[in-house]
């Protein structure tokens, strides 16, 4: 694990509220580019980005980001382990990290089986696969300029990969869970290590259409078996994680009515013990991503 002093400054870099985008990735570069610009004048200090087998490379997505902004944190959340090796991967972050100055967070994880399929890999034994590929990057040197390594956390949902994220990284990022979660990843964690949980959010107050589109949102992540075998581990049944997931599932993944609500689900992940929460906002284009993200930021969610 980095030392102390390293997580905190990081924690302070990242800001407690950031944003977690799948949207945005499917923009054209240039429309990226002023979005991420905008995202860090509302006040967001952090963008997270995703990877698909079929999207935008983590790492080249990053720092089309990281190019347009002058103090965002860019973080990979999260870049596949099977989608480069560990010495590309700990390269390609430290040229990161030394050209924008540790705005460069490297988010790891192993991803879930079909989509390791997809890339030709087998799907196994992720726990050992994340520890020989942190191994690996360990090992190797890098021969630029680098005043500072790149940071990295660990996607984490059970305690396994939570206490390999405590040992070798400087956190973990855990996605698809309630402030219940969270709780629960602190006491593996300890006091340490940085905890930032995604938070899906969707400005909407009607009940029946919040759900609905929720449930499109859910009914992709309750087909894979991480998200369902954490979410029963939590204490939901069967019977929550079928057609979509239950209200009260659906209600506990994400968090829809006014600011204020979404508001204080950031505030129980922060009062469960998380450092950052990264909100996702589910809009159906990126242009309605940005002016949600504007309300949330005139009602002083950053301030959280």
């Amino acid at each position: 694990m980095p030392e102390t002093s390293e997580i905190e400054a990081l924690k302070r870099r990242m800001g407690r509220v950031g944003v977690w985008n799948a949207t945005l990735s499917r923009e054209p570069a240039s429309f990226e580019r002023e979005a991420a610009a905008e995202i860090e004048s509302l006040g967001f200090k952090t963008l997270w980005v995703g990877e698909t087998p079929n999207g935008k490379e983590s790492l080249a997505h990053a720092a089309i980001l990281l190019g347009a902004t002058s103090s965002l944190t860019v973080a990979t959340g999260i870049a596949s382990i099977w989608a480069r090796d560990p010495v590309a991967a700990a390269n390609g972050a430290n040229a990161l990290a030394e050209a924008y100055e540790s705005r460069f967070l490297l988010g790891l994880g192993v991803s879930h089986a079909p989509a390791v399929t997809a890339r030709g890999h087998d799907y196994r034994k992720p726990v050992s696969a994340m520890r020989h590929y942190l191994d690996a990057m360990d090992a190797s040197e890098y021969a630029g300029p680098l005043a500072e390594s790149a940071p990295r956390v660990l996607a984490a949902l059970r305690p396994k990969m939570l206490e390999l994220a405590a040992q070798r990284a400087s956190g973990a990022h855990p996605y698809f869970v309630p402030p219940e979660h969270t709780a629960r990843a602190r006491a593996v964690l300890g006091p340490e290590p940085l905890l930032a949980p995604e938070q899906t959010v969707l400005l909407e107050t009607d009940p029946d259409r919040a759900r609905r589109i929720a449930r499109q949102f859910t009914s992709r992540y309750l087909a894979l078996p991480n998200y369902a075998n954490n979410l029963r581990e939590l204490g939901w049944s069967d019977e929550d994680l079928t057609e979509g997931g239950s209200d009260a599932l659906v209600d506990a993944i994400v968090a829809w009515g006014d600011p204020e609500t979404i508001i204080e689900r950031a505030r129980a992940h922060l009062d469960a013990g998380a450092d950052h929460v990264c909100i996702q906002p589910l809009t159906g284009s990126a242009e309605e991503l940005l002016e949600h993200l504007r309300i949330l930021a005139r009602a002083d969610i950053i301030e959280t």
